[in-house]
């Protein structure tokens, strides 16, 4: 099997190139980082902007994971966003007709049908949402839109939808709350109710992306589809956070601020990073989109993905907690 990996030297990525290596893969990486993930693949360095070197390297592929993406929750720097999550994207799919691939796996996100309000145990009957949010999740329900209309005869398509992927390699999440909580900074919440959330363990979510591809083909029950991909265990977001604070014998939380508050501070941060261009990759969590992220119940049913895909959670949040923190202490050593 010869794969292509876009963003194969991200979170994800790599995670996935790992697991299409122990599968036999002959893998490619696609990626802007000065060196690929690992030595014994073949790594390209490309901008998916470049129309023309993102189709070359859909050359003679068998699938296309696409997992690239920018990830930007503030509302600024719209037009670099939509430009590498839509346009590159569109490069992505214009590649594989090029050189007839015959399958793309397009990582998509839960927040492409996010409205700011509840969602409770959501499934994919939900139509993508029509606020704006922020860049990225209005980049990604464009995106995974072309992708499934791409859906035909000759290249079959599916998008999956994680939510707060977290895992070993986590160069957004788990770090931002490490690097808090070690500077003596994580001493409150946000919000005065307990928020239930979805978290998506990184082994699971390969998983899931392996078993779309298996199950990928034309006319397939699989092909055109979206599938949410959650670890099934919808918990209070914060009760994640203090588990995994307990787990590293960080000092504990010690109470809430006000939604309002916090949505308020986040509001004028984000304003005035907008007047000095907008800053890639420095938000923390601490952005308008993901104060209402934090202060909203978001989980969602991962029935269709039991039943189409076979799809089920192999390590659980507790035991995905547990071996995060554990890899992030053996790193400090």
């Amino acid at each position: 099997m010869r794969s292509l990996v876009t963003g194969g030297s991200g979170f994800v990525g790599r995670a996935l190139v790992d697991a299409l290596v122990e599968r036999g893969d002959d893998v490619t990486v696609l990626d802007v980082t000065p060196e690929g993930p690992r030595p014994d693949i073949r790594y390209l360095r490309v901008d998916l902007r470049d129309s023309d070197e993102t189709a070359a390297a859909c050359e003679n592929q068998d699938v296309v994971f696409h997992t690239a993406s920018l990830v930007h929750t503030r509302r600024n720097r719209e037009e670099e966003i939509h430009a590498v999550n839509v346009g590159g994207t569109e490069n992505v799919m214009a590649g594989c007709r090029a050189h007839g691939v015959p399958r793309l796996v397009y990582l998509s996100s839960a927040s492409v049908v996010y409205e700011g309000v509840d969602i409770c145990n959501g499934d994919e009957s939900l139509p993508h949402s029509t606020s704006q949010q922020a860049p990225y999740a209005e980049s990604k329900i464009e995106a995974e839109r072309l992708v499934l209309a791409a859906n035909d005869r000759e290249l079959a398509t599916v998008a999956i939808r994680p939510h707060v992927v977290f895992g070993p390699g986590d160069q957004r999440f788990i770090p931002a709350i490490v690097g808090k909580a070690r500077e003596g900074k994580l001493r409150w919440s946000v919000g005065w109710e307990r928020k239930l959330s979805d978290f998506t363990w990184i082994g699971n979510l390969v998983d899931s992306l392996l078993l779309a591809d298996e199950r990928l083909k034309p006319g397939s029950a699989v092909a055109g589809q979206a599938y949410f991909i959650t670890n099934g265990e919808p918990i209070p977001f914060w009760a994640f956070i203090e588990q995994l604070l307990a787990r590293m014998d960080f000092p504990p939380i010690r109470g809430a601020v006000p939604y309002s508050l916090a949505y308020a501070v986040a509001a004028v941060v984000e304003s005035l990073d907008t007047l000095r261009g907008g800053t890639l990759n420095s938000e923390d969590g601490f952005s308008r989109f993901a104060i209402r992220y934090m202060c909203t119940h978001h989980y969602f049913s991962i029935d269709k993905a039991r039943r189409d895909l076979g799809y089920e959670p192999r390590v659980s949040i507790a035991e995905g907690i547990d071996l995060t923190a554990a890899n992030l202490e053996a790193a400090a050593l």
